[in-house]
């Protein structure tokens, strides 16, 4: 696996205050250890993909995190291509396992936006608002650090089938998110697992936004210092910290 360079592009907020230094990467690894990998072999197959990590501690919320209101980025129809067209390039059907934000818009211009849970539906407005996907899980449910890598297909994927918990298995080749214990989610942004999701109960967060052309790098960066801020309003203790993930 290769380590992500966290001098690229960190910021940190806590209590509503942004820190605009740029830290160095012992600093930032010290500011926070849950650092995603991305395995070399993503970045040559797919060399314009970047992604934000952003880390969410000690959240525990006074009120719900308030939804911006969702008005559709001007790329996000380009930028949905490009995931489908990603999605072909590791062997997935998009039409019939679509990218998350794909999903996620055509049901914006069709019904608007579902009630959820106030923390879900704060990043899904931002996804639509920002064009792109967004992820969002439970650090303390993680076993190691996320790692974004081609799945053998050996790898397990805890979901459910008709109501049920069952054990799946991603096809070799997929683009998968995974940790020590198997994948979190599979077909990169399609569907994540039901061990590492958030609850009412958790208070370290972890999110990635992916980003391809031709969305900006300014507009990835934006769209993690938006959810910052609308999750640190609601829980002022919180501190949150965000990171580009490239080669």
């Amino acid at each position: 696996m290769q380590e992500l360079a966290g001098e690229k592009s960190h910021s940190s907020v806590g209590g509503g205050a942004a820190n605009e230094a740029q830290p160095s990467r012992a600093k930032l690894l010290r500011m926070d250890s849950f650092a995603p990998q991305v395995d070399e072999q993503i970045w040559v197959r797919f060399p314009d993909y970047r992604a934000l990590s952003v880390v969410i501690r000690n959240y525990e919320p006074e009120r719900n995190p308030e939804a911006p209101s969702a008005t559709p980025a001007t790329w996000i129809d380009g930028h949905i291509q490009a995931w489908h067209e990603a999605f072909k390039a590791f062997g997935a059907n998009p039409k019939r396992t679509a990218p998350s934000f794909d999903a996620l818009v055509k049901r914006y211009r069709k019904d608007g936006l579902p009630a959820i849970h106030p923390l879900v539906d704060c990043y899904n407005a931002l996804s639509v608002s920002f064009g792109a996907p967004f992820g969002g899980e439970d650090i303390d449910r993680y076993a190691g650090v996320p790692r974004l890598q081609f799945a053998d297909g050996t790898e397990p994927f805890d979901t459910s089938k008709d109501g049920q918990p069952v054990i799946e298995h991603p096809e070799p080749g997929e683009v998968i998110w995974r940790d020590d214990q198997g994948v979190t989610c599979r077909r990169w942004n399609w569907r994540q697992c039901k061990r590492t999701a958030i609850t009412e109960s958790s208070r370290n967060l972890w999110f990635v936004i992916d980003r391809l052309p031709p969305m900006r790098i300014e507009d990835l960066e934006a769209a993690g210092a938006a959810l910052i801020q609308a999750l640190v309003a609601a829980s002022p203790r919180a501190v949150g910290s965000m990171q580009i993930l490239a080669p």
